[in-house]
């Protein structure tokens, strides 16, 4: 039983949350930062070229490491700066590191529980860098606006004291999604809006318990929208007002909707765990249809990526041996499936899979449809890893559920 509700929590740390954008193909280098949840697209895909997987073979030179305390948010990179969080003695912490040296420039707390219903706990979310700010969201729903180069709070809100919000069973973990003046975040029923400039509420869409996966914008004809996985299907909100456009049902077990949706064109594609599976959904301006449907991708707690017209992601359950996958975006077919890293998480760069693997190995391998080809791999970390690494300026960044971060260089 222990072992089941830690599964069933898994996908709750993280979810833990458009158009697909190409990456560079010249030989000169591109560097990028990657300043929140998914990356500066919003979908997983950095635009960084001309680093290399070309690795001693203990793996990539180690820059600095530092230690955050429990958690399991990612980092953001943004103008030489890396956003870090960690939970220690019941406070959320925000470190905002130097890039290049790791040295701190500075660390705000405040208070948090750790919330360790069946896992280790500690902040899930994200940190959101945007026009010289960052947006935290805690698990016990305070959502604070600091300075980036300062780290002075410029607002604070507590989203359950203040708006009656109910905590979803493993608390809230979606990360902040700046959409024009909004951040959308995917709590409540169907979502809510807070003015990034007072953190005020601009649109509340009901208190009920939501899911975990972060809110994606796009637009249905000329209409920005938000997608949020709710607890039990899948919205569209006018981003300004939160009106809901349409709906699609969605009912995972024990609510865990944890995956980003990810959309292209007029598709998106909609994954969970629990052996729920898959579907590519056709939105139109006044229905939702499904254009496929099958268990060939079942993500417990990570979202896929869609790179070149193939999704790859973690297909399987957390402690369960879940297998790194490839799916044909058009069918859902498998291309290719490749067991040994556990579920773990990935992201893509110039065109090669960067992954963390569930007992901290990280493997590069080639983004193609054709089969599982690894160019690259070390032991970077031990102890759970869940957290989604990033490629930021030819280095790459990952941490444990105990809060040691690692930053890798991979400059060529």
């Amino acid at each position: 039983m222990a072992v089941l509700k830690t599964m069933r929590a898994v996908a709750v740390t993280l979810g833990l949350g458009m158009c697909l954008l190409g990456l560079g193909r010249g030989g000169k280098a591109a560097a990028a930062d990657w300043p929140n949840w998914r990356g500066p697209n919003h979908n997983g895909v950095s635009n960084e070229t001309g680093w290399s997987t070309n690795w001693p073979a203990d793996g990539p030179k180690v820059l600095w490491r530092a230690s955050l305390g429990t958690g399991f948010a990612t980092m953001a990179v943004s103008n030489g700066r890396v956003y870090a969080m960690g939970n220690i003695n019941d406070n959320d912490i925000l470190y905002c590191f130097d890039a290049d040296t790791g040295k701190e420039i500075w660390k705000k707390s405040y208070p948090c529980p750790l919330f360790d219903k069946d896992h280790e706990g500690g902040p899930s979310a994200t940190p959101t860098v945007e026009a010289g700010v960052v947006y935290t969201f805690s698990k016990n729903g305070d959502v604070v606006c600091f300075r980036a180069d300062t780290g002075d709070v410029l607002w604070h809100r507590n989203i359950v004291k203040e708006q009656g919000i109910k905590h979803p069973t493993w608390y809230f973990a979606s990360s902040p999604r700046v959409i024009d003046n909004l951040i959308i975040l995917n709590a409540g029923t169907n979502g809510i809006a807070l003015n990034k400039a007072d953190g005020k509420v601009a649109w509340e869409n009901g208190k009920e318990p939501a899911s975990y996966a972060t809110a994606v914008a796009f637009n249905v004809g000329a209409q920005k929208c938000a997608a949020i996985m709710t607890a039990n299907e899948m919205v569209v909100v006018a981003a300004s007002t939160g009106k809901i456009i349409l709906r699609h049902p969605w009912k995972t077990s024990y609510d865990i909707n944890a995956s980003d949706p990810i959309v292209s064109g007029d598709t998106m594609f909609v994954c969970s765990g629990y052996n729920k599976g898959c579907a590519l959904l056709k939105i139109q301006q006044d229905d939702v249809t499904e254009i496929w449907r099958n268990k060939n991708m079942s993500n417990h707690a990570n979202s896929c990526v869609l790179w070149e017209g193939y999704i790859y992601g973690f297909n399987g359950q957390v402690g369960g041996g879940g297998k790194l996958t490839c799916l044909d975006h058009k069918t859902g077919q498998v291309k290719w499936s490749q067991a040994g890293l556990g579920t773990g998480s990935l992201m893509v760069a110039d065109g090669k899979l960067i992954v963390l693997g569930e007992s901290g190995k990280l493997v590069i391998a080639k983004a193609s449809p054709e089969k599982f080809e690894e160019l690259a791999s070390a032991q970077i970390l031990k102890g759970k890893c869940w957290t989604v690494p990033v490629l930021a300026n030819g280095r790459i960044y990952a941490r444990n559920a105990k809060g040691d971060l690692v930053c890798l260089d991979v400059r060529r």
